[in-house]
């Protein structure tokens, strides 16, 4: 073991792969020296869990009505209670981690990578495309994710598909800022010079070279965001324009439970939980993953 921990944690790493898993071991100690991205950690690894295992965790379908045991409170039959068609709300807030988890990760695969090509391509050719696509940027930055979200649903119309499509339309300009900015810093550095000698071209440096050195704070940017992504797709649940009925999506469960609020709390209070928690949970791992991937801490 004593030997395995100095090989990851070689100043001089023989080869490509032991000075990866070295960084991914130094990573990984100070995570688990942050408590709250522990913390954090757990809560995304729940969800992630819960979301494949909803079919043996659920006790009921998320569907399944029963007008006889509508509106029950909390109890050792219903966790959570059950809402006006009789559904149960635990049964339903674990199949609704499927439709959270599935928004994050989509929203996330489509617009961090547009973000980062953007960005690292107005950054490195500066000028006219820059210009260009600094202007794009800027306009969809000028406007509130929110509000520009829900222009492009009404103009897709309502669905699930149509509201991940939205909110990533809406991510992407944040991701292009932190890539450009990150490729100025290092795009006349001599080791980019040394590609351009060697007869680099252009998409070979950016693709190779560039984009690897904004991943990092790609990482961190992306996993703060999560929590903004929750947010908004259950905005766009609440007014109707995100996933439809029957489906269990946290934001739409909530806005069917607003009628019933003061005598019923428990059929919005529910899923309001879990959007508080895995947003929390987002938020705590990527406030330690900038800690641990910012190399000025990584120095201390």
């Amino acid at each position: 073991m004593a030997s395995t921990r100095a090989w990851l944690l070689a100043d001089s790493p023989t080869s490509r792969l032991q000075a990866n898993l070295g960084r991914l071991y130094r990573i990984t100690g100070m995570l688990l020296r942050n408590p709250l991205a522990v913390v954090g950690a757990v809560i995304v690894l729940a969800l992630i869990l819960t979301a494949i295992f909803a079919p043996w965790i659920a006790p009921y379908s998320p569907i399944g009505q029963s007008l006889s045991e509508r509106l029950l409170p909390p109890s050792a039959e219903h966790w959570m209670g059950t809402d006006e068609l009789g559904r149960d709300i635990y049964s339903r807030v674990i199949y609704g981690s499927q439709i959270t988890l599935t928004i994050v990760l989509l929203v996330a695969i489509i617009a961090a990578p547009a973000g980062l090509v953007i960005g690292a391509i107005s950054g490195y050719f500066g000028g006219w495309i820059d210009r260009v696509l600094m202007g794009v940027t800027d306009i969809f930055l000028s406007m509130p994710k929110l509000i520009l979200a829900l222009a492009f649903v009404a103009a897709l119309g309502p669905g699930i598909n149509n509201a991940i499509i939205a909110i990533a339309i809406t991510a992407w300009p944040a991701y292009a800022r932190i890539s450009r900015a990150e490729t100025l810093t290092f795009r006349n550095a001599e080791f980019i010079d040394a590609v351009r000698l060697q007869g680099g071209s252009p998409a070979r440096i950016i693709v190779r070279h560039v984009l690897p050195l904004c991943t990092s704070s790609m990482i961190i940017r992306v996993t703060l965001d999560m929590a903004g992504i929750i947010l908004t797709a259950a905005g766009l649940g609440f007014i109707g324009l995100g996933a439809q009925p029957p489906l269990p999506e946290w934001g739409a469960m909530i806005s069917r439970g607003r009628t019933f609020i003061l005598d019923q709390w428990w059929v919005a209070t529910m899923p309001g939980f879990a959007i508080i928690l895995v947003s929390l949970g987002f938020c705590f791992l990527g406030d330690g993953l900038r800690d641990v991937l910012d190399p000025k801490q990584g120095e201390k």
